[in-house]
């Protein structure tokens, strides 16, 4: 009896493993749960940066931009944001609780102008964050809360081949953790409290190009590779009157993305950009879960999400005394179908306003930027029970402040 006890917890857990990670790091975006906001000069831009790509942050946004940096640079940042869902159904309304998270970021770059080479570090966190419902959530289980770290480590090269073009490439290693508990009733005023703990790693690479077509027009490309995470650790199952540790795993796979972006600067007040991002969630179909459910039908879990596309249109003006001030848009695609729809992934899509302001104080340098996230009302029946989501309508908004700091050497 205990045993057959177990096993269902077991499979309970397998179930809500993955739909609790993913409810951690609740999507920011459209883009399931990327976290495009690097630096905070291109976040002003509503990160419309590819093309632009002048700060050690082009690490990330495009590496080939390195090449326009002299000497040794270093820059130092963080974004910061807190977000809320609200779920309204037929007969009530509830939100999630409102917490602030933030990522760190720190990029640094060095040339060599005689070999025509630039070198860079970075290390940022392109996924993650953080997201809880309370216990009166009428989802699949009572309440959730986790967290999910996602850093990346990268090194990059840049190699200038013509003075109006350059290229770029080099390895990333990806490390995540993720730390989740979840409750689940089992009887009036009674709760078991499941609990994982894994962490994973994997490497891939960035590559990119810039390009300066003519004297105010630059185009920028970059691809960033897709990694598989194979979380590994252990949980906390509850069997009772007792509760047990077993080993657990569950692969995810996160995206390969690619952006390509066009800066139109009319003179040297005024930068001018639009992006395009297309991300491949198509990846993300089915993840196996160990210890696998009993059932046969249910050896994982299916998400079947969809590559999804963002645009980025963003503007620079630059005053005197080395200040500047910009604003920007951006549009997110929801990657998630309705038929898989979730209520603790509440993917839509969204829309995003920044405005942003920065000086360079001789050899010292800083931004800081507002962005405000939005996401119309989703509405989802009773076809969309891929998470037990009730009927009702789902919509999110998003409050974040980012800011950093630069040296030149």
């Amino acid at each position: 009896m205990m045993k057959n006890i177990r096993k269902t917890q077991v499979a309970a857990f397998a179930v809500v493993l993955f739909l609790g990670l993913l409810a951690g790091p609740s999507s920011v975006f459209g883009l399931g749960l990327a976290l495009p906001d690097q630096d905070a000069f291109a976040t002003a831009r509503g990160n419309a940066f590819v093309a632009t790509a002048n700060d050690p942050a082009a690490i990330f946004y495009n590496p080939a931009g390195i090449s326009q940096l002299e000497g040794f640079n270093v820059s130092l940042g963080a974004y910061g944001i807190a977000l809320s869902d609200r779920f309204t159904g037929p007969a009530s309304s509830i939100d999630s609780k409102t917490t602030w998270s933030a990522v760190p970021q720190f990029f640094a770059t060095y040339n060599l102008p005689d070999y025509h080479l630039s070198f860079g570090l970075g290390v940022y966190s392109p996924f993650g964050l953080r997201m809880e419902w309370p216990n009166t959530a009428p989802f699949l289980s009572a309440g959730e809360t986790g967290q999910l770290d996602y850093f990346t480590g990268a090194a990059m090269v840049a190699y200038q081949i013509l003075p109006n073009l350059s290229i770029a490439a080099g390895p990333t290693l990806n490390y995540s953790e993720v730390d989740l508990k979840e409750v689940i009733p089992f009887a009036p005023g009674a709760t078991f409290v499941n609990h994982f703990r894994g962490r994973a790693t994997d490497a891939g690479y960035t590559a990119g190009l810039l390009f300066q077509a003519a004297e105010h027009h630059f185009f920028g490309l970059t691809y960033r590779s897709a990694s598989e995470m194979n979380y590994n650790g252990h949980a906390t199952i509850p069997a009772y009157p007792f509760t047990g540790n077993i080993g657990a795993s569950a692969d995810f796979h996160f995206p390969e993305t690619l952006a390509f972006g066009y800066s139109y600067r009319p003179s040297e007040k005024w930068n001018f950009e639009g992006d395009i991002n297309w991300t491949d969630w198509s990846g993300l179909k089915n993840v196996p879960l160990e210890p696998s459910p009993p059932l046969p039908a249910a050896d994982g879990l299916a998400f079947n999400w969809k590559p999804s596309w963002m645009l980025d249109l963003g503007v620079t003006r630059y005053l005197g005394n080395d200040w500047r001030i910009s604003g920007g848009w951006m549009y997110s695609e929801n990657s998630v179908p309705d038929g898989n729809f979730n209520p603790l992934v509440p993917d839509s899509d969204r829309y995003l306003f920044s405005v942003g302001v920065g000086k360079k104080c001789g050899k010292f340098s800083w931004d800081a930027a507002y962005q405000l996230g939005w996401g119309p009302s989703r509405s989802v029946g009773s076809d969309a029970t891929a998470g037990g989501a009730p009927d009702g309508k789902y919509e999110f908004i998003s409050h974040a402040l980012t800011i950093n700091c630069g040296y030149h050497f």
